[in-house]
């Protein structure tokens, strides 16, 4: 499947839009889980925990989702397709792996939050600091293959070469 260039440019705009917005929503949030686990106030960590967990459930997982699903289809409509490159196929694992510690560590936000407001004392509680720093480095990691599209091709991505170049040998004449 091909995209019309205008379509083309929809698609990757809107692609970008939900990559680079998870990635501010995160970084985002990882301010929020800092404040939370070394705050000092009852009352600003507490916030600092319900933010979390309205961060999670209305910005950063509906960004992950959007910027999965849009990344597949910009792939597919585009000649880089989505498993010819190293590149391409290492940033739709890494996704898929950022997007399910995602969903798993969500319903341990809204624990930690429901827990803060619970009326104990929310100093107490751990946060998810290590997920917030994992994911940042796995986003930002994303975007550096994005940017810097390193070289090599798949198998897959090898054989369509080899065919495109059969068929365009076959298409052009004899010279005479």
């Amino acid at each position: 499947m091909r995209f019309a260039p205008g379509m083309r440019k929809f698609v990757l705009l809107t692609h970008i839009t939900t990559s680079v917005g998870w990635l501010g929503a995160v970084f985002a949030y990882l301010a929020l889980d800092i404040t939370a686990t070394t705050g000092q106030d009852v009352e600003t960590v507490r916030a600092a925990y319900v933010a979390m967990a309205i961060m999670v459930s209305y910005v950063i997982v509906p960004l992950a989702m959007a910027s999965a699903v849009i990344g597949v289809v910009n792939a597919l409509g585009t000649p880089w397709g989505l498993l010819r490159h190293y590149w391409i196929l290492v940033k739709l694992l890494l996704t898929v792996f950022a997007a399910t510690v995602l969903l798993i560590e969500t319903s341990t936000v809204h624990h930690l939050a429901d827990t803060a407001t619970s009326g104990i004392d929310p100093r107490e509680l751990p946060g998810t600091l290590l997920h917030s720093i994992g994911g940042s480095v796995v986003l930002l990691l994303i975007m550096v293959l994005s940017v810097y599209k390193p070289r090599g091709v798949t198998r897959h991505g090898w054989r369509r070469q080899q065919e495109q170049r059969r068929q365009q040998g076959k298409q052009q004449p004899t010279p005479a």
